[in-house]
């Protein structure tokens, strides 16, 4: 093989990061020293997280199989089943190197595995947010329900002297609105800080749009109005002679 392609068995590939720590402004054909051998350039490719996801990604060399570890990576025609292409490759492999046995993994499962704690926390995080937001609605629930019986003849009165059902049931949601708003502006900057502090950690990220905040806030809004406004709706359309009738 040396002696046919002489090149070939000298040729590397770098990724953009080791583009950037040598400053070749024309990388193909430069050359890499390496005792004894000197790696001429071929091409360069685009970074990838190679190992963990919480380092920044360093500069690569790729070097032939001779100097490397052995490993093939190839791209499986999608148009046919995935045990057909397998059993293709392993014939071929065989067919060369029968004395080692075919084994493989897939790429994606291996890149998958790097983030089976995010998964995890992702997972743990849906579920108690769905228990508090359960939770929380109950609360919301009884508080509204304890609200009008304790003014039910307020709001007899009201409608004797010609309150409509909607005004009424605007008049007891605003203060949990209000509630609501007051908790969303409060609790708004230490979730910002709490995310902003956790994605840190990572070299690479995605960044913290507001318009999660505003659809977290619109959500809490609209679960507090149907909760609430539910309960009071019961309470203004109720027949008020039933309220007053005790006074």
């Amino acid at each position: 093989m040396a002696v046919l392609y002489p090149a070939d068995s000298t040729a590397c590939l770098i990724n953009e990061a080791a583009l950037k720590a040598t400053g070749f402004k024309n990388p193909i054909g430069q050359l890499i020293f390496d005792d004894p051998l000197h790696w001429h350039v071929v091409g360069v490719i685009k970074d990838f997280i190679l190992n963990s996801p919480y380092e920044p990604i360093k500069p690569l060399i790729i070097k032939g199989p001779r100097y490397g570890i052995g490993l093939m990576h190839m791209k499986l025609n999608s148009d046919r089943p995935t045990a057909q292409n397998l059993a293709t490759i392993e014939k071929i492999l065989k067919t060369y190197n029968p004395a080692f046995p075919f084994e493989y993994h897939f790429v994606d499962q291996e890149y998958a595995a790097n983030f089976a704690n995010e998964q995890l926390t992702e997972k743990l995080a849906a579920l108690f947010a769905g228990l508090i937001i359960i939770i929380s609605s109950m609360g919301l629930f009884g508080l509204a329900t304890y609200t009008a019986e304790t003014r039910i003849k307020e709001i007899g009165i009201r409608k004797v002297l010609g309150a409509t059902a909607s005004r009424i049931t605007v008049l007891l949601s605003t203060s949990f609105v209000k509630l609501v708003l007051v908790s969303f502006i409060v609790a708004t900057p230490i979730a910002w800080y709490v995310m902003h502090q956790w994605l840190a950690s990572y070299p690479y990220r995605t960044p913290i749009s507001i318009w999660l905040f505003v659809a977290a806030g619109a959500g809490a809004m609209l679960i507090a109005v149907l909760t609430v406004g539910f309960q009071a709706i019961r309470a203004a359309v109720a027949n008020p002679v039933e309220s007053l009738r005790a006074e």
